[in-house]
């Protein structure tokens, strides 16, 4: 099952690596909605003391409830009944989402900076952002519900102990500084488990629905070939995409085309893009990213992205661009020089215990930082020690995994791999096989052989259209839920 070691399970174009942090963010996509909001009507400002989500019988007011009739004798206008402790602000298929549950989001939003002009999003500005990106989540986890998809707590404790090492803390230091963030340990594992479900059910309803075929690798091939004479930029570009439906009106489309303009005016201006993105970009990751895709070759992005930016110099803002999915305002963030189907391979050895009843985590992650001190002080070698202790099958070479590929290990040990230079030894951690003593001995670039360029160029090809598929399935899946604007949040 293991030709080389355990850890070689995950095939390049299964690998994605799940870059979460304390700030989860939400995928948000700012729709025209389908009804208009209830009037609003007077209420208090509600306590923090309902659940996460409310359930049937939970005792929230009714948005369109109105006070008892006045006799016919009143003058007086009776006034409004005072607002219950949680309230429904909207309806997603018949799920409520709950100003409690807005409320609870707010602390995790990135602290807004000011904009150009000295103002700041108001309260109720990033109140009612929330509640959009709940209701795009919602409608997400609902697909996932309806289509069967799971998160086991094997999976969530996983991806906690991911969470931890990329903070550089362990699980229990993890679970105290986010306790101290006001996100108790279950919280923080709920948070989790959302944000894997989302991930599988874009595996399940996006990524698995894209096919390359061997004609359009062909094509991509002669178009590297064609290109060969130099070498093609590596871009990383931010995006702000206002998204269209498709049902949209020309009197919509004109209007939509007007707050795009009106995003690339405040780009130009100087505004920070990163703030503009997570304020008004309908791209389902722009909370988190802010709008950036990170540094990728140019043949990754939509060609129309590159002939946009391909004049602009670092800094420098596109003029807005329109796509099936939307209008889109670009900013170049960096253009780098890479080789033609090179990629970066590493060479690395390690230490594997597993852990069991007789050696429990504790005690092999202590063994293994004795087994560090040891070698750096020069009083053992790595190789002997992986020949006497690993539990791996690459034990009898010293622990040696050779030259590996990206995404040839999985990425909780990518991701260690990726912290150290060559000579580096790591401190002692957790994968799903057990606890790792690892060192970096070279990395190098190498050209792919035809087998691989093939495979690389099938990935290069799929990723091109992986966003935007992603961005126009989930307005597709928010246009086909029933979606009903309640109370606005407070």
């Amino acid at each position: 099952m293991f030709p080389r070691s355990p850890l070689t399970v995950w095939p390049v174009l299964a690998l994605r690596v799940l870059a979460l942090t304390l700030v989860l963010a939400d995928p948000a996509l700012a729709q025209l909605r389908r009804s208009a909001p209830a009037p609003a009507r007077a209420a208090s400002t509600p306590a923090l003391v309902a659940p996460a989500t409310a359930p049937a019988s939970a005792p929230v007011s009714s948005p369109v409830a109105m006070p008892a009739a006045a006799s016919a004798t009143t003058l007086a206008p009776i006034p409004p009944e005072p607002q219950s402790a949680d309230y429904i602000v909207a309806i997603v298929n018949s799920e409520p989402i709950t100003n409690s549950e807005v409320r609870a989001r707010l602390p995790r939003l990135q602290p807004p900076r000011a904009r150009q002009d000295g103002t700041q999003p108001s309260r109720e500005q990033q109140l009612a952002q929330i509640r959009d990106q709940l209701i795009t989540e919602r409608v997400q986890l609902q697909v996932a519900r309806d289509a069967g998809i799971r998160v086991d707590a094997a999976a969530i404790d996983q991806a906690e102990q991911d969470l931890a090492r990329q903070n550089g803390v362990d699980v229990p230091e993890l679970r105290r500084r986010a306790l101290a963030d006001g996100i108790s340990e279950k919280q923080l594992r709920e948070d989790l488990g959302r944000q894997l479900t989302l991930v599988r059910v874009r595996e399940r309803e996006v990524e698995a629905r894209i096919a390359v075929s061997e004609r359009e690798i062909d094509d991509f091939l002669r178009e590297q070939a064609a290109a060969a004479t130099g070498q093609p930029v590596a871009l990383n570009l931010a995006q702000v995409l206002v998204a269209v439906p498709e049902s949209a009106s020309p009197a919509q489309v004109e209007a939509l085309r007007a707050k795009a303009e009106r995003i690339r005016q405040r780009a130009q201006a100087g505004e920070d893009f990163a703030v503009i993105a997570r304020e008004a970009s309908d791209a389902p990751d722009a909370a988190a990213s802010g709008g950036a895709f990170g540094l990728r070759p140019a043949d990754r992005y939509p060609s129309i992205f590159v002939e946009a930016t391909q004049a602009l110099a670092v800094g420098g803002v596109s003029g807005v661009l329109r796509t099936g999915a939307g209008f889109h305002v670009l900013k170049v963030l960096q253009k780098q020089q890479e080789p033609v189907m090179t990629i970066t391979q590493q060479r690395a050895r390690h230490i594997l215990l597993r852990p069991g009843p007789r050696l429990g985590e504790a005690a092999a992650r202590e063994r293994l930082a004795d087994f560090k001190r040891r070698i750096e002080a020069g009083d053992a070698d790595f190789a002997a020690l992986a020949r006497d202790n690993s539990q791996d099958g690459s034990a009898a070479a010293g622990g040696d995994l050779g030259w590996a590929n990206p995404g040839m290990f999985v990425p909780e040990f990518e991701s260690v791999l990726a912290s150290l230079a060559p000579g580096q030894i790591a401190p002692p951690f957790t994968s799903r096989f057990g606890v790792h003593l690892v060192q970096l001995l070279e990395r190098r670039k190498a050209a792919l052989g035809p087998r691989e360029q093939r495979e690389a160029a099938r990935n290069v090809v799929r990723e091109r259209r992986l966003d935007e598929a992603y961005a126009r399935w989930v307005q597709d899946a928010r246009g086909r839920a029933f979606v009903q604007l309640r109370e606005p949040p407070q």
